[in-house]
């Protein structure tokens, strides 16, 4: 999940190949980027990075970003796969000149294999679910037919209840 199945634009690569060095550590790339319902300039690009040092990263997404430390929220999330509970943090970051967002979420290293494998769950989804989820994207990118909160709704259904998982435990902080 180092690289995208959707490409991105040179300057995008060019953003996430200057943060991974300047962090030192690999970005892992999950969501719509992974599947067939990525909308370019529309979705946001979710990455994960798994450190031993959360603070320090943070600190260094800080400079590099231009952001306050209280952009970043700690979230407490449920794994479904095994009722663990994984603490992490998240930021989600806009770069209006390049026209992209990316929601990235930070973990310990310990909790890499188990937030993976829940990712990996949400990245090969049944072709019915895929289509749906472009359908969806569409009416709501394109052509704006509903609010953003019935949206996350049901992409969260899709991602869950639809192709047989249990709704997601959640909380930011």
């Amino acid at each position: 999940m180092e690289t995208t199945k959707n490409k991105l634009p040179e300057k995008i690569q060019q953003f996430f190949k200057e943060l991974s060095n300047y962090l030192d550590t690999k970005l892992l790339f999950y969501g719509s980027v992974q599947r067939n319902d990525y909308f370019p300039g529309s979705s946001d690009i979710d990455v994960d990075i798994f450190t031993d040092n959360e603070d320090a990263i943070i600190v260094k997404m800080q400079h590099f970003l231009h952001v306050k430390k209280d952009s970043f929220k700690k979230v407490v999330w449920r794994l479904n796969h095994n009722n663990q509970i994984v603490n992490g943090h998240k930021i989600m970051y806009k770069n209006k000149e390049e026209n992209f967002s990316v929601e990235f979420s930070i973990y310990n290293e310990k909790w890499k294999t188990e937030v993976l494998k829940e990712h990996i769950k949400k990245t090969n989804v049944p072709s019915y679910a895929s289509w749906c989820l472009v359908f969806l994207k569409f009416l709501y990118y394109n052509l704006r037919l509903m609010d953003h909160k019935t949206f996350r709704f049901l992409k969260n259904k899709l991602l869950t209840t639809c192709i047989g998982y249990p709704d997601d435990e959640f909380i930011v902080l």
